[in-house]
């Protein structure tokens, strides 16, 4: 039987202009849909895992809509709730050359924002599951949904599943010291923490020594001394951080770190000529996922996880679509991109 892993948290309608147009250039949007989690949900699913995926969304077709991009895939959809009025929407303008993407929300009142507690029976959406799965957009979107995911992971520590938290600060959605006591209270819960240059230092004040996250100058034993602080602090089994250098909004270096039993073991590093950079981290997230439940070791798994994260870089939209053996080819060394015949 495949491994459950449950993932909770809001699936938006993303309205982006064709290639590269700016938005003040546009009279038609291009329209699909992502989230965080429901990111991570299509990666696992595309990767053979039992990927259930819960949220709230109206009954409406937009609301349908959002569910049928995930059945598509394969993802378990049968305990998203249905209910409230809007889909949250966000607006994603692509940046080119020096010309940074650009990102704006219309999320406000959106029916997971608004939803309650009563919405989500965790003992039964947890039932089977191994892993589960939230970032730290979720628990930023409204007080409501903070106590909900709180709930969550509670309940999912209780059954003994493994729990994984993607840092993921957004400050557009809530300031650095609500995010720090929020997520204060949630990462008790957590035994695999995920993040980037800056997360940590948004949302604990733990930053890396001689790095410049703007420059793209990265220092490994500074990111050794954030991990190290954040499991001391936290208790954390795993903290995984993503390393990327920005030479251009096209162009970055991508890498990553994987600290366990007080080793830091560091992935092989990729040139990246980026297609769409939305969902990298979240696709990184789900080659962690799916490494842990298949018992990979540290190596390995870091090196999967970057692997899958450089070839979502690749690929228009939210979700990375990517199999195990194309991850695996990449890890193992080709990634000339010589076609397939």
């Amino acid at each position: 039987m495949s491994k459950r892993v449950v993932t909770f948290g809001e699936i938006m309608l993303r309205l982006q202009p064709d290639n590269y147009l700016r938005f003040v250039q546009v009279d038609h949007l291009e329209a699909t849909f992502g989230g965080g989690e429901a990111n991570v949900s299509v990666s696992l699913a595309n990767f053979g895992l039992d990927s259930r995926y819960v949220t709230k969304l109206p009954k409406h077709e937009i609301g349908q809509a959002a569910v049928n991009s995930l059945r598509k895939f394969g993802v378990d959809t049968s305990y998203i709730t249905r209910g409230g009025d809007r889909v949250g929407i966000y607006f994603n303008e692509k940046g080119a050359s020096q010309r940074g993407s650009k990102c704006i929300y219309d999320r406000a009142h959106s029916a997971i924002a608004e939803a309650s507690g009563e919405d989500f029976d965790w003992d039964e959406i947890f039932d089977g599951a191994e892993w589960f799965h939230f970032t730290g957009i979720t628990p930023a979107v409204s007080d409501s949904l903070a106590e909900i995911t709180l709930e969550a992971a509670k309940k999912a520590k209780e059954k003994g599943l493994t729990v994984s938290c993607d840092l993921n600060y957004r400050g557009k959605l809530w300031s650095k010291e609500k995010a720090g006591k929020v997520m204060g209270q949630l990462v008790k819960y957590v035994d695999v923490c995920i993040a980037n240059e800056e997360d940590a230092g948004d949302v604990f004040g733990i930053k890396a020594s001689s790095t410049d996250v703007t420059t793209g100058k990265l220092n490994r034993e500074g990111y050794i001394e954030v991990a190290r602080k954040l499991t001391d602090m936290f208790g954390f089994k795993k903290v995984a951080i993503t390393l990327r250098e920005s030479i251009s909004a096209n162009d970055n270096n991508w890498s990553a770190m994987l600290y366990e039993n007080g080793e830091a073991h560091f992935s092989k590093k990729y040139a990246l000529r980026i297609v769409d950079r939305v969902g990298g981290g979240d696709s990184f997230g789900a080659g962690l996922i799916y490494a842990g439940v298949n018992g990979y070791g540290p190596q390995e798994t870091i090196e999967f996880a970057v692997a899958a994260s450089a070839l979502k870089h690749t690929i228009e939209g939210d979700f990375n679509m990517v199999s195990v053996e194309e991850v695996e080819k990449l890890a193992g060394g080709d990634g000339s991109g010589r076609i397939q015949r």
